[in-house]
C-alpha cells in the first residue's frame, strides 16, 4: 500500500512537472517527462491525458502562457485537438485571446482552431480580445469571419469593449459593423455599459454610430447612470445627443433625483434647467432639491431601522418603500459581472465572487450570477456558501437545469450524495440531454454506495 501510495504521489508531481513546463515554454523538459509518463499508448495519447483537475492540458497552459513553440509541438508533431475543452468549455485560442497573446492565437487559429467555439459562459475569442483592447487580435480575427455580435451572457464583443473602456476596440468594432444597440438578457446596450464604466471616449463613439440614448434597462436610462456617477462630461454629451432628462426610472425618478441623492450638486446644477419642476419637490432650486433627497433618504433610513427593530422575523413583509434604492443600476451589475467572469477565469476565484457580490448588489435577482458565485465558492472549498447561492439560484429559476446542478455539486462537496443524486435527477427531467446532469447523478449515487460502504466496514 505504501509502495502504491509513493508511486501514485511520484506521478503526480510529474504530471505538475510536465503542465509547469508547458507553462513555462521549457520544451526538452516537457519533452522527457512525456516519455517518462508514457506508459506504451504513445506521447499523443499520454500527452492528450495528462490534465489538471480542470481539465486543462499541456496546450491550454502553453497558450495561456503565450508558448509559441510549446503549441507547435503539441500541434504539429503530436496532432492533439486544438479545440480541446477543459472544465469551463475554454479552448487553448480563449486562454491565448484573453491574455492577449497575439503570436500564439494567430498560430492557434491558423492551424484550426475554431473562432466560433464559446466557453460555457457564451464568450468568445472576440469577446476577451474587445475586453483588453487588443486591435491587432480583433482585426485578425474578424478577418478570418469571427461573429461581430456574437452573444454571451454579458453582452457582445461591443458591450465587452464599452464597459471596458476600450475606445480603439469599439473603433473597430463599429467599423466592422457591430450593432450599437446590441442588448444583453438584461436590456444592458454598449451604450450603458460604457456610460456605467465612465468612459467618455467609448460613449461619443456609440452616439455617432447611432446608440439609442434613452434605452431604459431596469427602469434607468444611459442619463441616470451618468448622474449617479456624477460625470458632467457624459451628462453634457448625453444631453446634447438627446438625452431626456425627464425619464422616470422604475422607482418613478429622475436623473436629477439621482444626482441628488448622490448629493453632487454639480449634477444637479447641469440638469435643472433642463427637468420639468416637479410638484413632490417644494423648492425647484439647486439647494432645494438636494435637501429634499437628502430628507427622503433619512425618512428611508429611519424607517429601515424601525423596520429591523420591530419585526425581525425573517417570514415578515418589507414595506415597498424599504427595499427601494435610489438606483437599480443594472448597467453597472452588467459591468461588475464581466469583472466577475475576467477574475473567474483568471482562477482568481476571491476576487471573482467579491465582484459578483457586487453585481447582486445591484441586480440581486439575476440567477445566472448567484450561479457564477456558487461556482467560485466550490472551487475554494466552501461548500455552505455555495449552497447557499444555488439554492437561491434554484428560487429564482425554478426550470435552470444549471441551477439544480449547482445545488448537487455542493451537496456532493458536503458528501450529502444522497440530496446531490436527487438534485442532479430533478435537473436530468429539466433536461434529459444534458451529459454533464446525467454522469453526475451516476457519479452521486456511485459515490453514495462507497460512503455507506466504508462506514460499515
Amino acid at each position: 500500500m505504501a509502495a502504491d501510495g509513493s508511486t501514485a504521489l511520484a506521478v503526480r508531481q510529474k504530471v505538475q512537472q510536465f503542465l509547469n513546463a508547458a507553462c513555462s515554454g521549457n520544451l526538452d523538459q516537457l519533452k522527457k517527462i512525456a516519455k517518462e509518463l508514457d506508459e506504451g499508448k504513445g506521447l499523443s495519447g499520454t500527452v492528450a491525458d495528462i490534465k489538471d483537475a480542470n481539465k486543462r492540458g499541456a496546450l491550454h497552459f502553453a497558450a495561456r502562457e503565450g508558448k509559441t513553440e510549446v503549441c507547435k509541438y503539441l500541434l504539429e508533431e503530436l496532432q492533439l485537438d486544438v479545440n480541446t475543452r477543459d472544465d469551463d468549455g475554454e479552448t487553448p485560442l480563449l486562454h491565448a485571446s484573453r491574455k492577449g497573446h497575439t503570436e500564439t492565437a494567430k498560430y492557434l487559429v491558423e492551424h484550426g482552431a475554431d473562432l466560433a467555439l464559446a466557453s460555457d459562459m457564451g464568450a468568445t475569442p472576440l469577446h476577451h480580445s474587445a475586453a483588453i483592447g487588443n486591435v491587432e487580435l480583433l482585426r485578425f480575427f474578424l478577418s478570418r469571419g469571427a461573429a461581430v455580435d456574437a452573444q454571451c451572457d454579458s453582452g457582445t464583443p461591443l458591450i465587452w469593449a464599452a464597459g471596458h473602456d476600450q475606445p480603439e476596440a469599439v473603433k473597430v468594432l463599429l467599423e466592422h459593423h457591430a450593432n450599437p444597440n446590441a442588448e444583453t438578457d438584461d436590456n444592458i446596450t454598449p451604450l450603458l455599459s460604457a456610460v456605467a464604466a465612465g468612459s467618455l471616449a467609448c460613449v461619443e463613439l456609440l452616439i455617432e454610430a447611432g446608440a439609442n440614448v434613452n434605452v431604459i434597462a431596469g427602469g434607468a436610462t444611459p442619463l441616470h447612470i451618468a448622474a449617479d456617477n456624477g460625470n458632467l462630461e457624459i451628462i453634457n454629451c448625453l444631453v446634447k445627443a438627446g438625452a431626456d432628462p425627464n425619464i422616470a426610472d422604475e422607482e418613478g425618478e429622475t436623473p436629477i433625483h439621482v444626482a441628488a441623492g448622490r448629493a453632487n450638486r454639480a449634477a444637479v446644477e447641469a440638469l435643472l434647467p433642463l427637468t420639468k419642476p416637479l410638484k413632490n419637490i417644494p423648492e425647484w432650486t439647486v439647494d432645494g432639491i438636494l435637501s429634499y433627497m437628502k430628507s427622503e433618504i433619512s425618512k428611508m433610513q429611519n424607517s429601515v431601522s424601525n423596520h429591523e427593530a420591530h419585526d425581525a422575523s425573517p417570514d415578515a413583509k418589507v414595506p415597498k418603500e424599504v427595499v427601494q434604492v435610489t438606483l437599480e443600476a443594472k448597467a453597472k451589475a452588467a459591468e461588475a459581472k464581466s469583472r466577475g467572469d475576467d477574475a473567474f477565469k483568471r482562477k482568481h476565484y476571491e476576487a471573482a465572487i467579491d465582484a459578483y457580490t457586487q453585481a447582486l448588489d445591484f441586480n440581486p435577482s439575476d440567477a445566472a450570477v448567484l450561479s457564477n458565485r456558487s461556482l467560485c465558492w466550490i472551487r475554494l472549498g466552501q461548500a455552505e456558501q455555495a449552497l447557499a447561492d444555488a439554492k437561491a439560484c434554484r428560487a429564482l429559476r425554478p426550470d435552470w437545469p444549471k441551477a439544480f446542478y449547482r445545488e448537487g455539486a455542493a451537496l456532493r462537496l458536503m458528501q450529502r450524495f444522497e440530496e446531490a443524486a436527487t438534485c442532479f435527477y430533478e435537473g436530468v427531467q429539466l433536461a434529459p440531454e444534458n451529459m454533464e446532469l446525467v454522469t453526475s447523478f451516476r457519479e452521486a449515487v456511485e459515490a453514495g454506495r462507497k460512503f455507506h460502504s466504508t462506514e460499515r466496514s
